[in-house]
């Protein structure tokens, strides 16, 4: 599958099609050859009058871009930080607001030049625009190709995480939004380390199990597993769907890296004997 650029001229072609902004929107490097970015001392993010100066336009002009996209705007990163999340936000970033804001509204590196792919006041935006295009135009047919793919497979999977809501764990299934949207975004996940699924299979990988073993030893892995959550009075996850190879549907338990203890115990006790001359969690065999 090919990709095939609007038929427009000039830079004004990102302002007009959201397909060729996300085309570009990870050329994130393109700002800092336009301008010098200044960021907040947690170097990730900058605050609404700080997009602003960087375009060198009123608050007014982002404002205004925020209102009109501000969908696209979230889905590539902008937040606005209320409450405990400001407050948490403010120690991280090392930040002093006022106590008697409520509210603070932060852009990232992507946010930042999705702005500027919007904005049509500002000679910084235009620069920022041109450079875009001409990294686009150097862009092979496979590379367009490929990103596009990219694209388009996190937008089905977002769907298929949409329609589960209400059936699987909360805190999973938004962890595992956060991974599909950063991968798609070409950016690290802002999640907590323990949050990260934590499968099976996976597991029993790291431990040197080849692929018949880790047939044998999941099948029942999950249920140990479950036993010594019970047996140690640690909450169970909540299930999740699963599809086998086969095409049926299994019920399966929604494990997370703070579960990996469980899993090491459950390795421990029921498997590591039965694999004697494999790498043991301790160290070598």
């Amino acid at each position: 599958m090919s990709l095939i650029l609007p038929d427009q001229s000039g830079e004004l072609v990102l302002t007009e099609s959201r397909t060729m902004r996300a085309q570009t929107a990870s050329r994130v490097d393109v700002l800092d050859k336009v301008k010098a970015l200044a960021l907040l001392p947690d170097g990730v993010h900058a605050t609404t009058d700080g997009v602003a100066a960087y375009y060198e336009v009123g608050l007014d002009a982002i404002e205004s871009v925020v209102r009109r996209y501000r969908e696209e705007l979230v889905e590539n990163g902008m937040e606005t930080l209320r409450g405990d999340a400001l407050r948490s936000f403010n120690e991280t970033a090392k930040l002093t607001v006022s106590s008697r804001r409520n509210s603070l509204r932060v852009f990232t590196r992507r946010t930042i030049l999705n702005v500027g792919q919007l904005l049509t006041e500002s000679d910084v935006a235009r620069k920022v625009r041109t450079y875009l295009l001409e990294v686009e135009a150097q862009a092979t047919p496979q590379q367009k190709s490929e990103a596009l793919q990219q694209l388009e497979l996190a937008e089905a999977r977002m769907r298929v995480l949409k329609v589960a809501e209400g059936i699987v764990d909360d805190a999973w299934l938004e962890t595992k939004a956060r991974l599909v949207a950063a991968k798609a975004l070409g950016e690290e996940p802002e999640v907590d380390p323990l949050d990260v699924p934590l499968y099976v299979p996976d597991f029993l990988k790291t431990l040197g199990l080849k692929r018949k073993d880790i047939e044998f030893a999941q099948s029942w892995f999950g249920r140990h597993a479950s036993a010594i959550c019970k047996e140690l009075r640690i909450e169970l996850p909540q299930e999740r769907q699963s599809e086998l190879p086969n095409g049926s549907v299994r019920s399966t338990k929604a494990w997370t890296e703070r579960h990996r203890p469980v899993f090491e115990l459950t390795w421990a006790r029921h498997y590591a004997h039965k694999f004697p001359g494999l790498f043991d969690l301790g160290g070598a065999a």
